[in-house]
Formats: structure tokens, C-alpha cells, sequence
């Protein structure tokens, strides 16, 4: 914006702006200097976003991916060495940066001449730290720096290789390194400075939860990130419904920890108390086999046949009280209309059958010991006083409620960033591809209004000022986000879980998916959700997880012409058989799009000691025209305003509209 754009009524309206900013900038040079300084950084090249989607629990894949960058630390290191390196030692030194405590470790054991491997390696690690800085500036790389060797870093980072005078001081830095013994200390330093500074936004999109069993050990390490941002998925949704105190969420989420084995969790992650149900399991169905309800455990699982067992019989014990739980929550919530999901009292239980839409089913499990035929969905006694333990122990888990504090400060329905519009699910239409209205609470909402006002919803019911029945609906809802067939995280017409369990019948287990899920492949569709959401520039996308990408049977990432992408590729192990691979992410760097397809991580230990990535293809999704620059990003719209209006405030300063003030 030009000065002489400027008159002394113009600042009419913001007289009060300028005298907030001279609070900031006091003087002219200051000012100055903060435009000058806004306007290098518009023309740094666009930092890296990473995008990861359905990750359930695979904790030690999830780390290897935000170690390794998704190959963007790999690609660094061919770009520098791979000339003069061989693939042997380009991999050696990735995995050091990556896991640099163990891996060191184990050079320890053949490596004889240390301090010349401490001398090539320091070099090496420093040219690596200094390419992946190269696009911040001086402070942003300052702030990632490890207070104990902030300076040396900091003075290697900008050393100048024309610099004769000063190539003997930087070698001997070096040397000192070495010959103080600490030379592993600062490989782990810059080695996980170069971790930091390969990503510089991490986008989660949704289900961090359940199949796998770190999600907790996931949390925790989002716990240690600054830069991140999270778009709900209907796992995590359940969980937090669960936090909330929601029990046909807890029942929901203990269901389906011991349908896939996954005790790590809620035992060693949250301190959740899982004796009370053990023992009611025992006690009810200790003389039941329980074959429907065995848990899906992976191939090297070592969990022995008691246990299973154990497990299979605490599986169908929260089972039909979650039944008996959900059919009351359908009672208390008519206007959810989903009475046709209450199906105990249509069982006849001496014949072992079930009628569903006019046709009889023969049960495959007929042992049912809690329920009353004449009331089948009250509870027991027993069952009641185990629900309570178990909300109760849900309630009191301190380290749960930081991580659902985390997704809730970190995290919404939806994100709309550099041009891509992120959420995990669906955005419910209409069968003509028209946004579906969508009852909320007696109103009606659709497309951005509508995940704007569920994210309101979810946080409400943990808002220590919203009024009681708003507090109790916001909980109750969770479930209904889980389950329900106008939820943007599920949108489908029925969740068959009871099919699932009792009725062999495959055409009773479809669960029919919403019109989002039918039209998103219309590229019409996508640019009318995406104007709907108010997603502008030349090259706007819809980036999506939720659904598996069955890669194995033909199945594109990239659909819409381009305008969709869905990186749901099967992190959980338990999805490798689908899909066919081990997962996706996404890479938005300053030269474009890249789709990095995942193979199956099968071991840390592995990835140290044989130097084993868990890179598949790539694919170049789209390419610039020209290297994005900071000024072309969101970041750059913001910094461009701030210098709007420090020029403003300069020509303020000039023409005495607003005073300097008096600096010490």
C-alpha cells in the first residue's frame, strides 16, 4: 500500500490500530525494521506440510513417519551426497538422524576408529541441518535449537565455505566436540533438529484411536509438537464422547479395545479399570465359549488361550450392555429417529432367531443369561453397578482428559488451509449433490455452518459454563457422531453391529453409505462443496481419510480430476489385507504435491538395525508452475496484512497523526 494512497482522514477508523501497534513498534526504525523483516520472510520458499489420516493406534509407524519426514529427510541427503555416497551410507546416516540414541549404539559395536566416524558424521549432519533450514529464518531455526548447543549449532549453520579465515575455526569447533566427549550428545541435538525443521506443519486428519495400541503413546508425542492441527475423526470422537462420561461411548470403546486385542491403551495409557468387567465376564459367561467374540489379534500376538478367552468373554458381556445402553439413549433421543437399531426384543430366544424387516434370521450365538425376554434392554443389577465403575474410572483418568484437552484445543471438524479443505469423513449431501440440511439441537444446518456448529456442540459438553441440558445433550451427541446417519463422521444409513456379531446373513451387515461417499468422484461436486466452504485459488483440493483406499483392487487416491484426495491407506495392521498397503501421507512443500504410499513398518528394531524404511512409490499428485514462496501461503495473506498496516503506521509516525514514543 502506497504512502501517498494515505490521507489524514483515512484514519478515521483506525486511529485506534495505530496507537495499539506503536505500542509494539514505537518508532519509525522499529517499524521499518518489522516491515523489512515481514518482507524477507514472504520470500522464503513455502514451508512443508505433512498430512496423515487414520493412523489407530500403530504408534511406532507414526513415529517413524514424523522421524523420517515421509522420506522429505532421505530426499535431503540423496540431494547432497548422493553422488559421493553410497546407498549403504546414505542409509546408515538417514537412520541415525532418525533414531540417532540406538543407532549410535549400535555403531559403537563395529565401528574402530570413532572420532574419524564423529568427524565425517558431524560434517555430514550439519551441511544436512543446514539445507533443511535454509528455508526459515535465523529466529525460527534459533527457537528449535536445544539451549545447550544453541550456539554451536547455530555458528556451523552459517558457516561460509569461502571463508578461508575462518575454516580453521569451524573445524576446530568440531575437534572440540569430539575431544570433550560430547559427540553423541550433539548427533542427537541436530539430528533431531533436523526432524523438526523437515516438517513444518503437521495436519492429523482423524482417528488416531483404537486397532492399534499406542494411540496414548501417539497423544503424548503430539503432546511435544507446537505445530500441528487435528480434524476429528469418529474414533476419536467416540473416546472423547467416553472422556465426557458418555456410557454408550465407554461401552462403545471397551468393545472394540477387546474386539482387536488392544488392552495397551486403556490399561497402561489411561489406568482404566478393567477388574470390575473381567469379573463380571467370568462370573456371567464363565461357562460360555464365546467363539463370536474371540479378538482379531495379529499373527505374532503371544497373548496366550486363557487370556483370549478371558478377553472373548469380557467382549460379549459389554456388548449386550452396550445394546441395552444405546437403546435407552435412542429412547431418551427420539428425534434421532433410529428405534430400527434396538433389536433385542426381536429375538426369540428359545428358537434361536431374529426377525429383521420381515425375515428370520437363526441366531448364531443364543446364550444371553442378562437379558429378560419380557424387558430385554434393562440392565441387571450387576450390569448397572459395573457401568458405574466403569464411567466412573472413564471420569477420574487424568492423563486422558490432557489428551482430549489437546484434541480439543488442537483440533476441529474441519480445517481450511493453503487452499485445501481438510476433515476427515464427509460433508452429508443430498442424493441430487446438494448440501443436506441437518437437524442440530431443533435447528436446521448444512456444509460449513453444519460441522461448525457439531465442533460447538463436542466442546460444550466439557465447557465448564454451559447450561445442564445443553452439557447433557452435548455428551449424549457423542454417539450419535459415532453412529448416527446424518453425522459428517459417519454418514451412513445404520452402524450393524449386532448383525455383525449374531446373524451370518452378509446382506444384514451392509451399511449403506451417505451421498457424499457416492458423488465426491464429480469434480462438480467437490468445486460446489469447496465454494460452499469458501476454499478459493487456482489449485483447491478436499483432503479426506475415513475410507480405506483398496490399492490392492484398483482403487486411485487421487479422484475428482484431482480435486479429492483421500489418504486413508491403512495405517491399523488389521486394514493391511484390505487396502493392500500400509498407509499414506501427504507432502505439500514449496515445489508441490506428493503422495507417499506407505509398506508395512514391521519393527522399529528393524528400521535401526537393517536401516529399513517403510517408503513405497511416490506420486507427484501436482506440480508448481513456479517454488511457492511464504507469500504465497495463508501465512504470507497474514504478514502481508501486518505490513499493510505498519505502513500505515509509518505514514502515521511521518505526518504526526500518531506520535513516536520515547524510548530507553
Amino acid at each position: 500500500m502506497d504512502n501517498h494512497h494515505f490521507t489524514p482522514d483515512s484514519f478515521a477508523d483506525d486511529r485506534r490500530l495505530m496507537e495499539l501497534l506503536s505500542q509494539n513498534f514505537p518508532t519509525v526504525s522499529a517499524a521499518s525494521t518489522e516491515i523489512i523483516n515481514l518482507e524477507a520472510i514472504l520470500n522464503l520458499p513455502k514451508g512443508t506440510e505433512h498430512f496423515i489420516a487414520d493412523i489407530h493406534g500403530e504408534h511406532e509407524a507414526f513415529d517413524h513417519i514424523v522421524r523420517n519426514a515421509s522420506g522429505n529427510i532421505r530426499r535431503k541427503v540423496n540431494e547432497i551426497y548422493g553422488n559421493t555416497m553410497r546407498d549403504e551410507e546414505i542409509r546408515r546416516l538417514c537412520t541415525l538422524i532418525y533414531y540417532p540414541e540406538r543407532k549410535l549404539e549400535e555403531i559403537k559395536e563395529t565401528e574402530e576408529e570413532m572420532d574419524d566416524f564423529y568427524n565425517v558424521t558431524l560434517h555430514r549432519l550439519v551441511k544436512v541441518c543446514r539445507s533443511v533450514s535454509s528455508k526459515y529464518t535465523r529466529s525460527k531455526v534459533r527457537k528449535t535449537l536445544p539451549k545447550e548447543f544453541a550456539y554451536i549449532i547455530e555458528e556451523l549453520l552459517h558457516e561460509e565455505h569461502d571463508d578461508h579465515n575462518k575454516q580453521a575455526y569451524y573445524s576446530r569447533i568440531i575437534e572440540t566436540i569430539i575431544s570433550t566427549g560430547q559427540a553423541d550428545a550433539f548427533i542427537v541435538a541436530i539430528s533431531k533438529v533436523i526432524q523438526r525443521l523437515s516438517i513444518d506443519w503437521l495436519h492429523i486428519l482423524g482417528d488416531v484411536y483404537d486397532r492399534g495400541p499406542g494411540a496414548h503413546i501417539i497423544m503424548d508425542r503430539l503432546m511435544t509438537y507446537e505445530r500441528f492441527d487435528m480434524q476429528w475423526g469418529n474414533h476419536d470422537a467416540l473416546w472423547i464422547g467416553a472422556a465426557a462420561g458418555n456410557e454408550c461411548c465407554i461401552a462403545n470403546v471397551l468393545r472394540i479395545s477387546l474386539r482387536y486385542g488392544n488392552m495397551a491403551t486403556l490399561d497402561d495409557g489411561y489406568g482404566i479399570n478393567l477388574v470390575p468387567l473381567a469379573t463380571f465376564a467370568m462370573e456371567t459367561y464363565g461357562d460360555d465359549e464365546c467363539s463370536r467374540f474371540l479378538p482379531k489379534l495379529p499373527e505374532d500376538c503371544d497373548i496366550d488361550d486363557k487370556t483370549r478367552m478371558l478377553m472373548a468373554r469380557m467382549h460379549k458381556a459389554i456388548s449386550i450392555i452396550q445394546f441395552k445402553l444405546e437403546s435407552a439413549l435412542i429412547d431418551k433421543r427420539p428425534e434421532w429417529e433410529m428405534d430400527e437399531r434396538k433389536l433385542l426384543h426381536k429375538m426369540n430366544i428359545p428358537n434361536a432367531t431374529i426377525e429383521i424387516d420381515g425375515v428370520t434370521h437363526p441366531l448364531l450365538d443364543n446364550n444371553f443369561p442378562t437379558i429378560d425376554p419380557a424387558d430385554p434392554y434393562r440392565l441387571t443389577p450387576e450390569e448397572e453397578s459395573l457401568v458405574a465403575k466403569l464411567r466412573h474410572s472413564f471420569l477420574v483418568s487424568d492423563k486422558l482428559r490432557r489428551h482430549v484437552d489437546l484434541m480439543l484445543s488442537h483440533g476441529c471438524l474441519y480445517t481450511i488451509i493453503n487452499s485445501n479443505l481438510l476433515f476427515h469423513a464427509s460433508v452429508p449431501l443430498n442424493p441430487d449433490g446438494t448440501l443436506k440440511e441437518v437437524d442440530l439441537e431443533g435447528a436446521k444446518y448444512s456444509g460449513r455452518e453444519l460441522l461448525h456448529r457439531v465442533g460447538m456442540t463436542m466442546r460444550a459438553a466439557f465447557n465448564e459454563d454451559t447450561p445442564a441440558n445443553r452439557k447433557d445433550f452435548a455428551t449424549d451427541y457423542f454417539w450419535y457422531l459415532w453412529c448416527g446417519p446424518c453425522s459428517p463422521l459417519f454418514d451412513k444409513a445404520r452402524m450393524t453391529t449386532f448383525e455383525r456379531y449374531f446373524i451370518a446373513d452378509k446382506e444384514t451387515h451392509k451399511e449403506e453409505k451417505g451421498a457424499y461417499y457416492t458423488l465426491r468422484d464429480d469434480p462438480k461436486v467437490c468445486g460446489m462443496i469447496l465454494d460452499a466452504f469458501g476454499v478459493e485459488g487456482e489449485h483447491r483440493h478436499i483432503i479426506n481419510g475415513h475410507v480405506p483406499v483398496k490399492v490392492g483392487k484398483g482403487e486411485c487416491p487421487v479422484r475428482a480430476d484431482g480435486m479429492l484426495l483421500v489418504i486413508d491407506g491403512g495405517f491399523a495392521k488389521s486394514y493391511h489385507h484390505t487396502t493392500g498397503i500400509a498407509g499414506y501421507t501427504l507432502v505439500y512443500h514449496s515445489r508441490g504435491l506428493q503422495l507417499v504410499q506407505h509398506e508395512p513398518f514391521s519393527s522399529t528394531e528393524e528400521a535401526i538395525s537393517s536401516a529399513a524404511d517403510i517408503l513405497g512409490t511416490t506420486q507427484i499428485v501436482e506440480l508448481a508452475n513456479h517454488r511457492q514462496r511464504v507469500r504465497d501461503t495463508d501465512k504470507g495473506n497474514e504478514l502481508q496484512i501486518q505490513i499493510d498496516e505498519l505502513t500505515r503506521l509509518l505514514y502515521a509516525y511521518r505526518h504526526g497523526i500518531v506520535k513516536e514514543r520515547a524510548t530507553r
